[in-house]
């Protein structure tokens, strides 16, 4: 999953940066509204972080701009601003959700999860593929009933593939939205993270197909519809 956080306060956006990192997420951040419009509107994003009170565009302009440029990316605002009438004009705005500074971690991730399992449309917290499952609320996957351990990128990686079933996903996909890096045609780290994934999974390993010339997807089986 890859996230914009648009925070100008450099202490709160390495914070955010490195406890999204540490749960799996890849993470860009841009300091103000101007770029952070740029960015979301150049590249794609699974969900985003804004802070209200920016440099250039505000938090709620920039929500505003988004929302009226066709951009249906999740976003949380926060803010140290918490009146109700500041909480209705960013929800009017286009914002899905509110959080007041200070915040609790945990209370953010959990926020951020239910907005993903929503823009993913999934009835169900649960991404069930086979006999392979990961619950986003506890991170936990499971392989017929049975736990699997797997590193934040190998989780992350095959949370993405769980939410892209059916759809074939590049190298340089899977790069931006699970490493959020650009594709580097030299580097293997993604063949090395899926065969990893693969081992993890066995007896299932085939879960995760090869799409010569592209990359990578995961097909549901027939009977799942």
């Amino acid at each position: 999953m890859r996230i914009l956080i648009v925070e100008d306060s450099q202490r709160i956006a390495a914070f955010l940066r490195k406890g999204l990192s540490e749960e799996g997420y890849s993470v860009l951040a841009a300091e103000d509204g101007d770029t952070a419009y740029e960015l979301a509107a150049a590249q794609d994003f699974d969900a985003a972080i804004i802070d209200v009170m920016l440099p250039g565009r505000s938090g709620f302009e920039l929500v505003r701009d988004l929302r009226g440029a066709g951009k249906t990316i999740p976003i949380l605002l926060l803010t140290a601003r918490d009146s109700v009438d500041d909480k209705i004009a960013g929800l009017d705005a286009g914002a899905d959700d509110y959080l007041t500074k200070p915040f609790d971690f945990t209370e953010l991730t959990a926020r951020l999860r239910a907005l993903l399992r929503r823009s993913g449309g999934q009835a169900t917290p649960t991404l069930k593929v086979g006999t392979v499952e990961l619950d986003p609320a506890t991170r936990e996957v499971r392989r017929g009933g049975e736990l699997v351990t797997l590193t934040p990128k190998e989780y992350a990686l095959l949370e993405y593939l769980l939410r892209n079933v059916n759809r074939p996903l590049t190298r340089a996909t899977l790069m931006e939205h699970v490493w959020g890096i650009r594709f580097d045609p030299g580097t293997n780290v993604v063949d090395v993270f899926v065969n990893s994934l693969r081992n993890k999974l066995q007896p299932d390993r085939e879960l995760i197909q090869t799409v010569r010339g592209v990359g990578y997807i995961v097909r549901a089986p027939e009977r799942e519809g």
